[in-house]
C-alpha cells in the first residue's frame, strides 16, 4: 500500500485544517489506518487511528474532542479533521497503515506516507 498525504499548512490558533490520505490500493478490511505526528526533538506519536473494516476509532488524549478521523471506502481515503488547533499541534503529520494491529507506536506501522507540515501560530 502506498499512501499520499495532503492538506497541511499554516493556521492561527483556534482554526481548523483537514488532512487527507489516499491509499494506492484498497486497504484490506483488517488494516488500521492512522495519523502520526512528529515535532522537532520529539518522538513520532500516534494522533488517531481508524479500523478500516469496522470504523472503530482511537485518539490520543490531547486531541480528543478536537480531531475527527474518518474513512471513505469509495475513494480509499482517510481524513483527519482538526479543529480548535493549538500551537502544540504544530508538527509534521504522517499517514500510516498497519496490517493487523492497532498501531499505537511507530514500530507497529507497516506503511508510511510522506509527511505534511502543520503549523499553528499562537
Amino acid at each position: 500500500v502506498q499512501l499520499q498525504a495532503s492538506g497541511g499548512g499554516l493556521v492561527q490558533a483556534g482554526g481548523s485544517l483537514r488532512l487527507s490520505c489516499v491509499a494506492s490500493g484498497r486497504p484490506s478490511t483488517s488494516y488500521y489506518m492512522a495519523w502520526f505526528r512528529q515535532s522537532p526533538g520529539k518522538e513520532r506519536e500516534f494522533v488517531s487511528i481508524i479500523d478500516w473494516g469496522g470504523g472503530n476509532t482511537w485518539y490520543t488524549d490531547s486531541v480528543k474532542g478536537r480531531f475527527t478521523i474518518s474513512r471513505d471506502g469509495a475513494k480509499n481515503m482517510v481524513t483527519l479533521q482538526m479543529n480548535t488547533l493549538k500551537a502544540e499541534d504544530t508538527a509534521v503529520y504522517y499517514c500510516a497503515a498497519a496490517r493487523t494491529q492497532v498501531p499505537r507506536s511507530s514500530a507497529q506501522v507497516d506503511f508510511w506516507g510522506q509527511g505534511t507540515q502543520v503549523t499553528v501560530s499562537s
